[in-house]
């Protein structure tokens, strides 16, 4: 039993009222409208952590769904992630609550500049001594582009290029820029930090230039654990390099079992270990005592699931419900066979069929309903026959998904040497996915800037403490110059 891959347990959650289960905002006692209040926040995290989960992921935008009838009107109406608040700004909340429950937190590398991104996260995973991941993520509704100054989106390749150089940022701020030994803290020499073990990282690159130093100091996990949420090929060959957990999905397992074929292929190539990157996908689960019990809540959370929310979501560039319903998709869809995000469609299917599928609970890949013993059943049949690492659980109703999957599921996967029955007091979150220490592992490519390496500065000049007065201090020159070259 010991032997059995151990399952990733995280909740999947926004910080809005419609995140991805459109039109179920309105079931009795859901707690969605209560998303701007901090007790929303601090009972979710002192549930998951006495369920044991791992970690709460957090997504985000920073734009509107607005292709859908050419306008942001659906997804207002529907609440779909508008209002829309920063996910990052709950994290103290609900860590001053919890000890053990981590966060992986969803930010853009595309419109907004990496050097306070760095500093935010690193003060969080100070706050939280270590529990902090970050989802990457590069950003793709065309309002978000607006938003921040672009006539349109940036290039889907494109991103990710910039999106490479600002994790090089990153880690030259994270990894390089501070000894671990800088902080010295002497209150009879005047001294709390030594400048000699503290260096700027002059990087100029194609669309960043930043000095630095970092200004926090190294936090427990230095970097955060890396989080991607990809599956097209440039976004394999970013989490081939960079990503520790990848966020993947797809419309059936087979497609599922290739992305993570995929990716480790990518991880090998650029030096790492096929083993290095963990992999989770969103699992929706409907579990009552009985299987009977279980289809009927899907029944009811079917009843409440708004169709055209999801259409919004797809960002479609069509309306179907404009269209006759028996109307075939070939004589409906726009000309280049388009029907937005994440649908492959039969041109044979009509489009009541169509919009009917939009609106289905039942379509999700990794859906699980039933009693306790047929969820664990199906969650391990993914995690030994699929290949997948962990879920992200999709949330219904908020908190009775996350309260009945603790009642109900976790007894039955910790009995089966699933789950672990108690958290480990000194684990970070790197530390309790992995099990090989805080930071990230020397294979990595993050590291290569460790203890001031690639960096062409080995430390800040102290003219107060100069060996030569009178003589303009020169700054100390890394011996690994050359390999900037």
């Amino acid at each position: 039993m010991s032997g059995k891959k151990r399952l990733i347990l995280n909740l999947f959650e926004m910080n809005c009222v419609s995140h991805i289960t459109h039109g179920l905002w309105r079931l009795p006692d859901n707690n969605r409208e209560r998303f701007n209040d901090i007790e929303y926040w601090t009972e979710l995290a002192q549930l998951l952590e006495e369920g044991g989960f791992d970690a709460v992921f957090l997504a985000d935008v920073v734009g509107t769904y607005d292709v859908f009838r050419g306008s942001a009107a659906t997804a207002i109406r529907e609440g779909l992630q508008i209002p829309n608040n920063d996910p990052a700004s709950v994290v103290p909340a609900m860590a001053a609550v919890t000890r053990h429950l981590g966060f992986g937190i969803t930010f853009s590398t595309t419109y907004e500049p990496p050097f306070a991104w760095a500093r935010r996260i690193s003060t969080l995973d100070h706050l939280t001594k270590g529990r902090v991941g970050w989802n990457i993520v590069t950003s793709y509704l065309p309002n978000a582009a607006r938003n921040f100054g672009h006539d349109g989106e940036v290039e889907h390749d494109n991103r990710f290029e910039i999106a490479d150089e600002y994790l090089d940022v990153l880690y030259k701020l994270w990894e390089g820029s501070w000894d671990d030994d800088a902080i010295v803290a002497d209150r009879e020499g005047k001294v709390f930090a030594d400048p000699a073990k503290i260096r700027p990282i002059h990087h100029e690159g194609r669309y960043f230039k930043v000095e630095g130093p970092h200004l926090p100091s190294p936090s427990r996990q230095r970097t955060p654990v890396l989080f991607t949420a990809t599956a097209s090929a440039a976004g394999t060959k970013f989490a081939g390099k960079h990503a520790e957990v990848v966020f993947t999905g797809g419309p059936d397992a087979a497609s599922l079992r290739r992305t993570i074929a995929g990716i480790r292929e990518a991880a090998v190539a650029a030096g790492r270990r096929a083993d290095d990157v963990r992999f989770v996908t969103i699992a929706g689960v409907i579990v009552a005592p009985t299987e009977v019990e279980a289809k009927a809540k899907l029944a009811r959370y079917q009843e409440l699931a708004s169709a055209e929310g999801y259409l919004a979501h797809a960002n479609l560039p069509w309306d179907p419900t404009a269209l006759p319903p028996e109307l075939k998709l070939k004589d409906a869809a726009n000309g280049d066979g388009g029907v937005g995000r994440w649908r492959v469609f039969d041109p044979e299917q009509s489009v009541g069929e169509f919009v009917a599928g939009f609106g289905d609970l039942g379509r999700q890949p990794l859906l699980a309903v039933g009693d306790p013993e047929q969820v664990a059943d199906e969650i391990e049949r993914w995690l030994d026959e699929v290949g997948i690492d962990g879920i992200n659980l999709l949330q219904y109703h908020s908190h009775d998904t996350a309260r009945d999957f603790i009642e109900y599921v976790v007894p039955v996967l910790r009995e089966r040497g699933r789950l672990r029955r108690e958290y480990d007091e000194r684990e970070t979150l790197r530390e309790r996915i992995f099990g090989e220490g805080d930071r990230l592992p020397d294979r990595h490519h993050g590291t290569r800037y460790r203890g001031g390496a690639h960096l062409p500065v080995s430390g800040i000049a102290d003219p107060a403490r100069s060996h030569q007065p009178g003589r303009p201090p020169e700054p100390i020159r890394s011996h690994e110059k050359e390999a900037l070259t």
